[in-house]
């Protein structure tokens, strides 16, 4: 739950700063914003999720 609502939290901040700097358009801020929703919903989901748990695990053994 922790790890999920981190890289969510990191995801936002990305997006949010792409925003400011003008890097990336409110349009595909939304349109990538709504493909990780539905992403969520897919049975894609728990792969994804397992991938990022693995490198998280792996970075202190680095």
């Amino acid at each position: 739950m922790a790890i999920t609502v981190s890289l969510v939290a990191l995801f936002g901040l990305v997006l949010f700063f792409l925003l400011r700097a003008n890097s990336l358009s409110y349009g595909a801020a939304f349109t990538a914003a709504g493909f990780g929703f539905f992403l969520a919903s897919t049975g894609a989901a728990t792969p994804i999720n397992n991938l990022a748990q693995a490198v998280i695990q792996s970075i202190p053994n680095l």
